[in-house]
């Protein structure tokens, strides 16, 4: 059995060319896998958040912190999983909806797993769902019967559960 846990690093880095580059080749050096990886501007727009998740061991995500701290775009980090914490990802599905019976069908689920349809065209419905990634695993299966034509997921983005937060 794996002693690796599943971990969601939240990192406050400087908003400048490179940051992002030095974050992800330090991962590629030493061999660790990013799982997903969303990295936009703060309200201050000298910071960006970057959320890292990665696959590894407690001893392993303790050195990758201890790494990840001496890069110099990095002013704070935290590993979200040492906090309740809430996680989100956002999925655009694009959807044959041209046999009978499939725009119901996906007007339904969408409604169901309060999902958006935010796109119609002759042929194709694209829906925007936002969820825990277990819930659009579970759109996505429940779609099993319409023509997937195209999926996009950002990756996990996460924020910790009341007072604790990352700021610089």
């Amino acid at each position: 059995m794996s002693d690796e846990t599943r971990h969601v690093i939240s990192i406050l880095m400087e908003n400048e060319a490179g940051a992002l580059s030095r974050v992800s080749g330090l991962f590629s050096a030493r061999g660790y896998n990013i799982e997903s990886l969303t990295v936009a501007p703060t309200e201050d727009a000298t910071l960006s958040r970057l959320t890292l998740v990665t696959l590894c061991s407690e001893e392993i995500v303790e050195q990758i912190m201890k790494q990840l701290h001496k890069l110099v775009d990095v002013v704070k980090l935290m590993d979200l999983n040492d906090y309740s914490h809430i996680e989100r990802e956002m999925m655009l599905v694009k959807v044959d909806v041209q046999k009978q019976g499939s725009c119901d069908q996906v007007k339904r689920l969408s409604d169901i797993f309060r999902a958006r349809i935010i796109d119609v065209s002759e042929r194709t419905y694209t829906i925007e769902v936002t969820g825990h990634r277990s819930k659009l695993d579970a759109f996505l299966q429940a779609l099993s019967d319409a023509r997937i034509m195209e999926v996009v997921r950002s990756g996990s983005m996460g924020i910790a559960r009341g007072s604790s937060a990352l700021t610089a």
